[in-house]
């Protein structure tokens, strides 16, 4: 066992000391230490259940002859931060909460893990911490929240009741701002949004990724999909306790053995056939390289141009994760695609094959909410992959929820996200417009903090049809209309995104994948602004972080440890400091 080293022999005396301080006797520090990792906090709804579901998962180990030690670590909750300074903290907490799984679990020489999460970062950061430690892992998700309810005027005058979630919260700002909706609407669809504990409950960022975690084989198919506050939530966690001492107990496959090129490519297809959110890019790629996987961009424009939307979730489409549940969950989507072709078997943490998870599995007949692959919602998936003059790298359009694959229109430039919200609520924006946000990167931010609130503020007055949205930042997993993110180079890179100008005549077309201005831009300069950001983690997170095209990791991968020209550079950069 790992945790030998700390437990075992003469020398160890004064660790078992401590051990037995905290409550351990003989008997439990001679069996394995299983970690139980949460990122419980009482902020937000999204994580708030997870410090109970950690008991139940000690049940499972203690159950099953394991001795359970547990760790918390940060969450940064993106519905709250949104729109504020504090957003740039989202994406860097991802890099953060993995470091501390990393350092917490090896520090501790533990011999297995169960990660218990709950939001948008903290669900990829469990992943990145698995494949890094490689020790038998079990990955619980603690839930979508269940959709709010709201009555809410129907165009004969009449009144219904609707499901909410939080994306109806943003995007009713907006509709305030337009003069559409009434300080007492506004307050209603506030209050009746989030009914409880739950992370936000469409195809959004945290139900996308807890899809892709099964689709990984790193949680059992149906334990991610059981809403936070459903009754049997508990049962999975103490279930997913004693699966974890099976697999050490059997020797079951480890993170790096599940996270093949295989099943990446069948989560990207599970995103795309969700229209899931274009944050999945980001960490898809981020999880490949702990794993030492070669995964890049153009497996999501395979992936989506492979893999049409079959199911009907918001924010494009009528359901919430919670009423997808209730109608058979993730199996669905797998059986679809495993009916027709689009994803291989893989092994799981469940001992059985995905394959034979999903054909085990008991779905509804009559439900509506995914449709066969012969008769999908949209012919190719959510997202696509985009190259061109501005740029080089790459980026990602998000196609789900409207119409439109190409979009011509003149540019309007904004430095900041405040500086293009403003503007929008200031109903400075016009149909055909490009809204350019730039120097919203991974280390222009730093941070590349999502434009939930610019978006949701554009639907919200009508918008959406009729104007693009363009930035080396990212978008929420709740954001529906045409929409561009993360450009790389980023500007704060000297991307050509930063030698743009106000009126230039900007062309996005999803069907050339091209990203074009009609501007001789080898004759401009650079745009520069002073950094927004000159001490502590964020400044260190800008320094670090790679492009967006690259996962926006900072830690070296197993890749670049094997690489011959990185530790050829490695050598003479360190022969040069010691000369």
């Amino acid at each position: 066992m790992h945790s030998d080293a700390i437990k075992t022999g003469p020398a160890r005396a004064p660790a078992r000391a401590m051990l037995r301080a905290t409550g351990l006797d003989d008997a439990a520090i001679a069996k394995p230490l299983v970690a139980v990792v949460h990122t419980w906090s009482d902020v937000s709804p999204c994580n708030i259940t997870l410090r109970d579901l950690a008991q139940d998962a000690r049940r499972g180990i203690l159950a099953n002859g394991g001795t359970p030690i547990e760790f918390n670590t940060i969450a940064v909750t993106d519905g709250i931060a949104m729109g504020s300074d504090g957003m740039r903290a989202s994406l860097a907490s991802r890099e953060t909460i993995a470091d501390s799984i990393e350092l917490a679990v090896s520090g501790h020489c533990l011999d297995a893990m169960v990660l218990l999460v709950g939001c948008d970062k903290t669900i990829p950061a469990a992943a990145m911490a698995a494949a890094r430690l490689d020790i038998p892992t079990v990955i619980l998700y603690g839930g979508t929240i269940m959709p709010g309810r709201c009555k809410s005027k129907n165009s004969d005058g009449t009144s219904s009741e609707r499901a909410l979630t939080v994306q109806d919260v943003f995007e009713a700002v907006g509709a305030h701002s337009a003069g559409r909706i009434d300080d007492a609407e506004l307050g209603e669809i506030e209050r009746k949004a989030c009914p409880g504990a739950g992370a936000c409950g469409g195809q959004f960022t945290a139900n996308t990724m807890a899809m892709v975690l099964t689709f990984l084989g790193l949680s059992p198919l149906g334990e991610n999909d059981i809403p936070a506050t459903h009754p049997d939530k508990a049962n999975a966690a103490e279930r997913c306790g004693e699966l974890v001492m099976k697999l050490l107990r059997d020797g079951g496959p480890t993170p790096r053995q599940l996270l093949s090129l295989t099943a990446l490519r069948n989560a990207a297809r599970a995103v795309s056939a969700t229209a899931g959110s274009t944050n999945a890019a980001l960490h898809l790629l981020a999880i490949a390289h702990e794993a030492g996987v070669r995964f890049d961009l153009e497996e999501f424009e395979a992936a989506s141009a492979n893999t049409p939307v079959i199911a009907d979730l918001k924010p494009g489409g009528r359901y919430t994760a919670a009423e997808m549940f209730q109608q058979g969950g993730t199996a669905l989507v797998a059986q679809a695609l495993q009916m027709a072709g689009l994803i291989e078997d893989i092994p799981t943490v469940a001992g059985q094959s995905f394959f034979e998870l999903a054909n085990a599995a008991t779905t509804s007949p009559t439900q509506d909410v995914v449709r066969p692959v012969s008769d999908p919602i949209k012919p190719r998936g959510g997202y696509s992959i985009l190259y061109g003059d501005l740029a080089p790298e790459g980026c990602i359009v998000k196609l789900a929820g409207h119409g439109r694959e190409k979009h011509t229109g003149p540019a309007r430039v904004f430095d900041s996200e405040e500086a293009a919200f403003a503007a929008v609520q200031a109903r400075r924006i016009q149909a055909g417009d490009v809204v350019v946000i730039r120097f919203e990167g991974p280390a222009g931010g730093p941070g590349m903090r999502e434009m939930l609130a610019v978006t949701a503020a554009l639907v919200g007055q009508g918008l959406s049809n009729d104007v693009a949205l363009l930035t080396d930042g990212r978008f929420s997993g709740a954001t529906h209309g045409f929409m561009v993110g993360h450009v790389s180079p980023e500007a704060a890179h000297g991307g050509p995104i930063a030698k743009l100008r106000d009126g230039d005549i900007v062309t996005i077309d999803a069907t050339t994948r091209r990203l074009d201005v009609a501007a001789d831009l080898s004759t401009r300069n650079v745009a520069r602004i002073a950094p927004r950001v000159r001490h502590g983690v964020l400044a260190k997170y800008a320094r670090d972080v790679r492009s967006a095209s690259q996962g926006a990791v900072t830690s070296p991968g197993l890749l670049d440890a094997a690489d011959p020209k990185r530790i050829a550079a490695e050598l003479v950069e360190s022969e040069s400091a010691l000369s």
